[in-house]
């Protein structure tokens, strides 16, 4: 069964600056703290992202698409220890009205019915983190 999962916030960070903390596509272990390190092959679409969960799982993911126009950047997650036979998950920024940033990251899963609420509360709490820790990274950078 697909399940869509959409994590929105308004951040009080620059959009350009934030746009451009997602779309070097690296960097999620400063963000999300179940992620203990993450790496990067090749750059920009076709590039690959090594993840190592704290629990010493691993994820790779597949950067899809990079559009710098729309601020849009989609990944499918293509090796994961979670029960899930697709993970697709797209990342937006847009520019506020201030020149804030609105972040809305959505992930949308293929899982099991038995497995889904935990699955979606899982993800949905991931992603929610991993929001909040980029906004803290870049208000650390002094990146606003």
């Amino acid at each position: 069964m697909i399940e869509q999962i959409n994590v929105t916030k308004n951040l009080t960070v620059n959009a350009d600056q934030a746009w451009a903390a997602i779309s070097s596509i690296g960097g999620l272990e400063r963000w999300f703290p179940i992620i203990a390190d993450c790496s990067v092959l090749g750059a920009g679409v076709g590039a690959s992202r090594f993840l190592t969960l704290v629990d010493g799982g691993k994820i790779t993911d597949r950067i899809d698409t990079i559009d710098h126009q729309q601020r849009s950047l989609r990944y499918n997650r293509i090796e994961s220890q979670f029960p899930v036979q697709s993970y697709l998950g797209t990342v937006n920024i847009s520019k506020v009205h201030d020149n804030s940033a609105k972040l809305s990251w959505i992930v949308a899963i293929d899982v099991q019915e038995e497995q889904r609420e935990a699955m979606v509360e899982l993800i949905r709490r991931a992603i929610t983190d991993g929001v909040d820790g980029l906004e803290q990274d870049l208000q650390q950078r002094n990146i606003v």
